[in-house]
């Protein structure tokens, strides 16, 4: 079994030279990130990441979280590991410093927690939800909601979650029924029971802060009477210790495909004369708020993908070059050679590695994006960041978690019959990897939020200005690199195409339009994607001219010109299935399915 090696030299190129560190780390909030502190945090991750969490990865899928009596039992190392996490300060990266956070960039953050959902996907995921409440505490809470709580939520000695979903109400909001009867004193009893909470319960640390959807006496009905409250599972003493237990309470775990080491609740509020909480700010607003918490979880769920993807990767790797079967094609009579030599193995690798630069480009360039909206003095920077960072923010989770569902499936086909063998732990990545494209929104959700409130509702203002620059980096692909540009301009144009047919039929024809806002989507992150390699590319090409001869220039070449022929080709198929596709999914009645 082989333990995931954090990828340090493409996460270094593509934090400096495509997300553009130095800018980031000059920002006024950044000053803290200077290159020495960069790199040992980079360097210390990785080792904890490989180490540490890499080991457990297996562990947990094979001896998952365990429920009795209302309680569960993370899986053997967990409670260990996020001790040391803890210890370490991981927690607090990104975090404000005025509740103990380091204030670290965006960018930085990422990367790190990218090594975290490689090496252990189960594990990560509670310090992702924890981020969550913190950023919904910080920008809706109260001064005395983010006194009591957000400390500790930031050193991670309390963990967070996020309650949405309900048995009758999934993706449906509008269907939530959990109800908050006022009690006095800003404080509510909850009613009500919620469902796939991750993390919703374990034995990690000494208190859950839960964030719940419910609905107060007099709500409307609809997304628009929701209301957003803290639900802690120990109450607070006066001096801020847990004390006495709420009633919210584990009443069973769920049975899961993947990610066993994750605890998935379901969690009964209210069953003992009612959980106690409070409101974050306004009451009816809770969605907004939640989504909040969605946003950032959901660019999270994307970098699940890239780190499940780059997991499979590296353990096909590892295989193909260990494995030995047949001679090598075009030598008669000579040795047996490993798989790697053999062209389609080399083909499925690559489509494996390009994908992974592409999303990995993709994502660090959204989160300094996000650094910008957040910390550019200038306002029209902000703004620029912000709307960036919303227009791809649903391409990488859609399209990175699609996109490592097909790598983790490669990953188990350069494997062979091994592969469906659970031993060699291949099998783990696909399980793993295909929530990703499910929780947090499906992509279904994704690519309806891409076309509706990111392109059709501006009018695809944000959208074009990204073409535009798509269409100046693909310019500098001439010479040798001609080849890479003129497949770049071609997906531009097809997403140019796409773009307008959306613009002017979302209106008019909602049906045709969303039948094909997911082929959309993959649309937009084959050719975001191919932008950022191309950009890989202009650099590589003048570092071999300036005599560089690290072997890692001349990949990154290789890389994109694959990824140029074997998926920028896809674009404009792709954009005919937005403009075209609907009659297909949409005209054959029901009875005939």
């Amino acid at each position: 079994m082989s333990e995931y090696v954090a990828p340090l030299k493409d996460i270094r190129f593509a934090m400096q030279e495509l997300a553009g560190l130095d800018q980031v780390v000059a920002l006024p909030a950044c000053e803290e990130a200077t290159p020495d502190v960069v790199d040992a945090i980079l360097e210390e991750a990785a080792r904890f990441a490989g180490e540490v969490l890499s080991p457990l990865n297996r562990v947990g899928d094979t001896n998952g979280a365990k429920w009795q009596d209302k309680a569960v039992k993370t899986s053997p190392g967990f409670k260990e590991a996020y001790r040391q996490f803890v210890d370490n300060g991981w927690n607090g990266l990104g975090c404000d410093p005025e509740f103990g956070g380091q204030g670290l960039p965006k960018l930085l953050s990422t990367a790190v927690s990218e090594m975290w959902k490689a090496a252990n996907h189960a594990f990560s995921l509670c310090p992702m939800l924890t981020q969550g409440a913190i950023e919904a505490l910080m920008i809706a809470g109260t001064d005395e909601q983010k006194a009591a709580y957000l400390p500790n939520l930031v050193s991670g000695e309390w963990t967070g979650t996020m309650n949405l979903t309900e048995p009758s109400a999934g993706s449906d909001l509008a269907a939530v029924r959990s109800r908050a009867e006022p009690v006095g004193d800003g404080t509510y009893k909850i009613f009500g029971q919620k469902i796939f909470i991750t993390y919703g319960e374990h034995d990690m640390t000494d208190n859950i802060v839960h964030l719940v959807l419910a609905r107060t006496p007099n709500a409307l009905e609809g997304v628009k009477g929701i209301s957003l409250f803290v639900v802690p599972k120990f109450l607070l003493k006066a001096d801020g210790t847990p004390g006495e237990r709420n009633d919210v309470y584990c009443v069973s775990i769920e049975h899961k495909l993947g990610i066993h080491g994750s605890p998935t609740a379901v969690l009964a509020f209210g069953d003992n004369g009612g959980a106690i909480g409070t409101l974050v700010g306004e009451e009816n607003r809770g969605l907004e708020y939640m989504f909040i918490m969605m946003n950032a979880a959901r660019f999270n769920v994307g970098l699940e993908g890239l780190g499940d993807a780059e997991r499979a990767y590296q353990r096909a790797v590892v295989y193909a070059k260990e494995r030995i079967q047949g001679g090598e094609l075009g030598v008669k009579g000579g040795p047996k050679v490993p798989i790697i030599k053999h062209p389609d193995v080399r083909r499925m690798l690559m489509s494996m590695r390009s994908r992974i630069e592409a999303m990995r480009a993709l994502a660090y360039v959204t989160a300094a994006a996000q650094d910008n909206a957040h910390g550019n003095p200038d306002e029209a920077a902000r703004k620029q960041g912000q709307a960036f960072a919303d227009l791809m923010i649903p391409v990488i989770k859609g399209w990175s978690t699609e996109s490592a569902i097909d790598i983790a499936s490669l990953g188990v086909q350069v494997h062979g019959g091994m592969g469906f063998i659970e031993e060699t732990g291949a099998a783990q990545h696909l399980r793993d990897a295909r929530i990703t494209a499910i929780y947090e929104g499906t992509t279904a959700i994704q690519a309806n939020d891409l076309i509706g409130r990111k392109i059709a509702r501006e009018q695809g203002a944000t959208i074009k200005a990204v073409i535009a620059e798509m269409r100046a980096g693909a310019a500098k692909l001439d010479g040798e690199l001609a080849g890479i540009g003129a497949r770049q301009q071609a997906g531009i144009d097809a997403v140019d195409k796409a773009v307008d047919w959306i613009v002017a039929n979302f209106k008019g024809d909602p049906k045709a339009t969303h039948a094909g806002a997911v082929p959309f989507l993959f649309l937009l992150g084959v050719v975001a994607g191919g932008w950022q390699m191309g950009r890989a590319a202009v650099i590589a090409r003048s570092k071999i001219a300036a005599g560089d001869a690290d072997p890692f220039w001349a990949a990154k070449l290789t890389t994109t010109r694959f990824f140029a022929d074997h998926f920028l080709t896809q674009a404009a198929g792709l954009a005919e299935s937005v403009v075209a596709g609907a009659p297909g999914a949409l005209e054959i009645a029901d009875d005939s399915f």
